[in-house]
């Protein structure tokens, strides 16, 4: 009597490879929103580089200004041939001047100007305050809460720089 052999199984079959499929697709479905929201990180960690070089500016122009001994309102050089308007403290005062000095152009972010009324897609500012945003979100409904607002030094208090929203926010 002969005996037949029966071939070896090589390979998946139909059934092992769906369900392989399903549990990538699970596992897919359940990462997917910890991605979805990298651009507002990303947003979030420009404001706080631009918070950082404020505050950098802010320390060497008043640094400075005290150097100087000027006890007076007037202007501050720094490196570049800019002039930085200080007040009698030697604080900056909201200017696109300090915003220079900082590096931070509009390449990159929209700066919202002293005394602005704001709408929908601006904070308001101010006589004394400069919002800045990233253009990315500028025009747009995000850029009403994505953003940091630079604050003139007043009463003897140091300037204040807020810090940038939590990420869901920009």
């Amino acid at each position: 009597m002969k005996q037949f052999q029966t071939p070896k199984q090589s390979g998946f079959t139909l059934i092992e490879l769906i369900v392989v499929m399903v549990i990538l697709g699970i596992l897919a479905a359940t990462a997917l929103p910890r991605f979805i929201n990298l651009g507002g990180d990303a947003r979030v960690a420009s404001l706080n580089g631009a918070r950082g070089a404020l505050n950098a500016t802010v320390a060497m122009v008043h640094g400075r200004w005290l150097a100087g001994g000027t006890g007076v309102a007037g202007n501050v050089g720094v490196e570049g041939n800019l002039n930085v308007p200080v007040d009698a403290r030697g604080f900056p005062t909201a200017s696109a001047a300090l915003l220079t000095a900082a590096g931070i152009t509009d390449a990159d972010y929209v700066t919202i100007n002293p005394g602005n009324a704001g709408d929908a897609n601006t904070p308001t500012t101010s006589g004394t305050e400069i919002a800045i945003i990233p253009k990315s979100v500028s025009g747009s409904p995000t850029g009403s809460t994505c953003f940091i607002r630079y604050t003139e030094s007043t009463s003897g208090a140091v300037p204040v720089i807020t810090n940038p929203p939590a990420p869901g926010s920009c």
